[in-house]
């Protein structure tokens, strides 16, 4: 799903119909495509009842021609005008038998509709709108409101393009504003609708064709997508019956300290949540006995450590277990010692101590040589944690990481890696994930409400989901044993990045579903959904 700002949608409308697609014609595609989610929603209701609240603009022609095609469909179809005449489209309405309610108390006829209707379409307001409301309008939606409020049972309500009152660029939101069950958008998600509090307004969301040319160059320069099932599903490899553990490469995670066993745990499970064949866990000596037991499939790296802690002499010994790794997630629960430190910049430099071997001379020597540094080469690399900070303190580091790696912040540790606050990054969340992406050279999860994944090369993906459930601790690690497990099987950096992001987030509402509380979610809970989330994937 493509992410569009209100001028950006408009100029691919003026595009198409520069081009052959009318106007006319993308509002009928439009409301047909409303029509046919509203059937499907009510499939086996053979007497489907469905009031619309119709306005003057493109978003109540679209509402019109949906409630035209569901009454031809044989539903009892009704609607309300706010502020619009008598054209075409409700004459055409009118025509096939659906109601328009009229004259001096069509408010009160709307009102005796709504307690039985199975539906309610809100077709008032477009994507053009700006705050605040005029005020005709701002008190029918403020009846409406109060109607709704009053019912035993609502009906199912759905907004057209995007609830009324909605700012569609900033978010913003109108007291008045109804609250959506389903918002369904035409084309491309508007980005107002992925930022708070319009995103409490919006329900579930879901966008339909309106038949746009593929060649628009409007629509061909657009960079930023909106994560959902169908792009998720298509990203995760195939899963053949002749496969084997080797098929589905080995996750190495380097991580954990004495403070923080847990970290080890749940990401080393979740990455094998994601399909990996093989988990190796490298951790600190000290604590092998506290986790050995509860993750059995794993197999293990002993590092020295010190006071509990990964030592830098560790990365001479990663580097000999290295060589099978298809990918290598560093950070979770290291801690921030100077001797953590020391390890990570080892392991970048590939600073190992060879075994002492005997003179050699030529081409043997060479060769010796060459396996050497093969041997040292890092695997496709994740970033996150701790190993965010630890990264922050080396000089030039984006340079000696592996070419696209991906790095997993929060808004802490991202103001860590850049200096500027976390006030400055959470203004604009995606242009500073754009700006350091393309400056470093690597995949960049900004994690939070609404995760940006960004890629040097310009591409965004945006994670529509803002829930309190994943605001635990550990459910970052469960995301970066989904991402390292996801890059193991050989998804590339900005797939793994988008499919572990997504993965992770409906993991979380999952999670908080079963449970039926946002408050008790733990990060256990997050990381047992995950199967239950690629299950519906398949």
């Amino acid at each position: 799903m493509k992410l569009v700002t209100v001028s950006q949608m408009q100029a691919i409308e003026k595009e198409a119909d520069s081009k052959g697609l009318t106007y006319d014609q993308m509002m009928q595609n439009a409301g047909q495509g409303l029509a046919d989610v509203v059937a499907d929603l009510f499939i086996d209701d053979d007497q489907l009842e469905i009031v619309g609240l119709v306005g003057p603009g493109n978003n109540g022609g679209d509402a019109l021609v949906a409630l035209t095609a569901l009454a031809e469909e044989g539903c009892k179809a009704s609607a309300y005008l706010v502020k619009r005449k008598k054209d075409d489209l409700v004459k055409q309405f009118v025509d096939v038998g659906g109601n328009i309610f009229s004259g001096d108390d069509a408010f009160e006829q709307l009102a005796e509709s709504l307690e039985t209707a199975d539906a309610l379409l809100d077709g008032v307001l477009g994507t053009g709108i700006k705050l605040p409301l005029k005020k005709e309008v701002a008190e029918t939606l403020s009846e409406v409101n109060d109607l709704l409020d009053s019912l035993d049972e609502s009906p199912l309500v759905i907004a057209v393009d995007c609830p009324s009152g909605v700012d569609c660029d900033s978010g913003e939101v109108a007291d008045e504003t109804i609250h959506a069950d389903l918002t369904v958008t035409m084309a491309a998600v508007k980005q107002g609708l992925l930022k708070l509090p319009a995103f409490e307004y919006v329900g579930e969301l879901k966008v339909v064709d309106i038949g746009l040319p593929v060649d628009l160059s409007s629509l061909k320069n657009l960079q930023t997508e909106v994560a959902d099932e169908d792009s998720v599903s298509a990203l995760l490899p195939e899963r053949a019956l002749d496969s084997h553990k080797g098929t589905f490469g080995t996750a190495l995670v380097a991580a954990g300290s004495v403070n923080y066993t847990g970290a080890v745990v749940l990401a080393g499970e979740a990455a094998y949540r994601a399909g990996t064949g093989l988990v190796q866990l490298a951790i600190p000596a000290s604590i092998h006995a506290a986790v050995a037991g509860q993750l059995p499939e794993a197999t293990w790296v002993l590092l020295p450590h010190s006071t509990g802690v990964i030592s830098s002499s560790a990365s001479e010994v990663l580097l000999k277990n290295i060589e099978r790794a298809t990918a290598l997630l560093i950070g979770p629960g290291l801690g921030t010692e100077s001797a953590t430190k020391e390890f990570i910049e080892n392991l970048l430099a590939g600073k190992s101590t060879p075994a002492k071997r005997k003179p050699a001379i030529g081409f043997v020597h060479e060769e010796r040589d060459s396996k050497e540094a093969e041997k040292n080469s890092l695997p496709p690399m994740v970033v996150d944690a701790d190993g965010l900070r630890l990264l922050a303190q080396i000089k030039d580091w984006q340079t000696k990481l592996p070419a696209l790696s991906i790095l997993t912040p929060h808004p802490g540790e991202m103001s860590a890696l850049t200096g500027l606050s976390k006030e400055e990054i959470q203004e604009d969340r995606q242009a500073i994930a754009n700006k350091f992406a393309n400056e470093w050279g690597h995949v960049v999860v900004l994690k939070g409400a609404f995760t940006v994944i960004a890629s040097p090369d310009g591409r965004t993906t945006i994670i529509p989901v803002a829930s309190p459930a994943l605001a635990r601790a550990g459910t970052g690690d469960v995301l970066a044993g989904l991402i390292v497990g996801l890059r193991a099987q050989g998804l590339d950096a900005y797939d793994a990045a988008v499919a572990g992001a997504w993965i992770h987030a409906q993991a979380g509402l999952y999670a908080a579903d079963d449970l039926g509380t946002t408050a008790s979610v733990m990060a256990s809970d997050v990381l047992n959904s995950i199967s239950d989330v690629l299950s519906d994937l398949e």
